[in-house]
């Protein structure tokens, strides 16, 4: 049996058994599972396989971090060992302890949450944008690339197209996303983003002013489609049988759309705005006081579920001016995470502790921190706090240079690199290296409990 069968099935008698799950799924580096009965489940068996680089708990979920490409191996694998055969159950096992995200999650991050589902989805378009849109920017460099750009302009054209395409339809993909997240129709959910980006808004007025396509952005999407689940769910009790299926769409579309356009979409573009703006003048007027902040805060937030509410926040930058300066700012609190790690594994003499941070230092360096946070550093307390510190003074460097990325999110750490705009990736560069250092040496002075075998 391969290493990713045998950890499929540890974990399936972990959780136990097939009985005991009522859902399985997978994100880009965890294997999440819902089960009946907490009390079946062997977690201090289960954070001590080899191969599981983290444990914890977000609402009902249980979620076993494993690490990017292995996550969805493990869930497929366990999808068919639960085809072929049913775990052992595990009988009699005591509740352990809350997991970190129970102990710190806020009030806020189960809706939260639900926010972020709406746009997770969409990170594989955004990180292939990202990436060519990083591309075009080399290619544009005479000092790199020559007279590409200029002796194939066609090419960079379809570049930008391709690099571009995310953004045209990316109310219309939000839309989508959000009616099945609130439990709407989903096709419903994109003909209202479809009617607030429409062009032909432009050749209207009322009240005395044009309408603008697109105003209020994936913020007035999420409002507008909110509303249509809500109506439409409403509806499907109220209409006979006989007439929902025909009545419920039509009804739904009329007043939602019509609210849409007078009300919600004038305060999403107030919000919008006011997000934009906002963001951006914090961190002009900032400088390194709110760089620091921004990502010395960045992990604590990541626990308590907070950080996902920072998801819209993201495209409305990148909607409204083209550039993100937030994302490489809390790239800084990940890069934290590398220095503490590599003074962990030169301080610590526990085996089985350099051997999770030798499999979790890689990924860590392409912008995966969670293997590093949840099995390194958080456990052994003083490191996290040494990372975040760490991450603060590369925040302050990359605000107060101004460094900017031309994605929402998605990537970080190295990887980042090649999407930070024309003339910023040395600096951004440059933070990252002193970053690790900083996150380093505040680990290295801190010291911590090393962990018996």
């Amino acid at each position: 049996m391969d290493k990713t069968n045998l950890l499929a099935s540890q974990i399936l008698q972990g959780v136990g058994g097939e009985g005991n799950i009522s859902k399985l799924e997978n994100c880009m580096t965890r294997v999440r599972v819902e089960v009946h009965d907490d009390a079946r489940l062997d977690l201090t068996r289960l954070k001590t396989l080899e191969g599981i680089k983290g444990y914890l708990k977000q609402g009902d979920q249980h979620q076993f971090i494993v690490g990017p490409g292995a996550a969805a191996k493990v869930v497929d694998a366990m999808r068919t060992l639960l085809r072929t055969t049913d775990a052992p159950v595990q009988n009699d096992i005591a509740r352990n302890k809350a997991s970190a995200k129970v102990k710190y999650s806020a009030p806020m991050s189960g809706a939260l949450r639900k926010l972020a589902d709406v746009f997770i989805p969409l990170i594989p378009a955004f990180i292939a944008s990202g990436l060519i849109m990083g591309i075009i920017n080399l290619l544009k460099r005479p000092d790199i690339a020559g007279s590409i750009a200029t002796d194939f302009p066609n090419i960079l054209g379809l570049l930008a197209i391709f690099g571009g395409a995310v953004f045209a339809i990316m109310n219309i993909l939000v839309g989508v996303n959000a009616a099945r997240v609130f439990g709407g129709s989903q096709a419903m959910g994109g003909v209202m983003a479809g009617i607030l980006s429409s062009p032909a808004l432009a050749q209207i007025t009322l009240f005395g002013e044009t309408l603008q396509p697109g105003r209020g952005g994936v913020i007035a999407v999420l409002l507008v489609v909110a509303l249509m689940c809500w109506l439409e769910k409403r509806l499907r009790n109220l209409l006979p049988e006989s007439v929902e299926l025909i009545l419920n769409p039509l009804i739904t579309t009329l007043i939602t759309a019509t609210l849409a356009i007078v009300i919600l979409q004038p305060i999403g573009g107030f919000i919008s705005d006011g997000i934009a703006h906002g963001v951006n003048i914090a961190i002009d007027k900032g400088g390194l006081l709110v760089g620091a902040v921004l990502a010395g805060a960045f992990l604590p937030l990541v626990l308590s579920g907070l950080h996902q509410g920072l998801v819209p926040i993201h495209v409305e930058l990148i909607q409204a001016h083209g550039s993100n300066p937030l994302l490489p700012i809390l790239a800084m609190a990940g890069v934290g995470q590398v220095g503490a790690a590599m003074a962990v594994y030169m301080k610590t003499r526990n085996a089985r502790l350099k051997k999770v941070i030798k499999g979790a230092l890689p990924v860590g360096i392409l912008g995966i921190g969670e293997p590093l946070i949840f099995g390194v550093t958080l456990p052994l307390g003083r490191p996290f706090i040494g990372a975040c510190l760490g991450g603060a003074v590369g925040g302050a460097l990359i605000c107060y240079w101004k460094v900017a990325t031309v994605i929402t999110f998605g990537i970080s750490g190295l990887p980042l690199a090649l999407t930070i705009i024309s003339g910023k990736v040395m600096l951004y560069l440059a933070g990252l290296v002193i970053t690790v250092l900083a996150g380093f040496i505040f680990t290295w002075l801190m010291g911590f409990n090393d962990p018996e075998e």
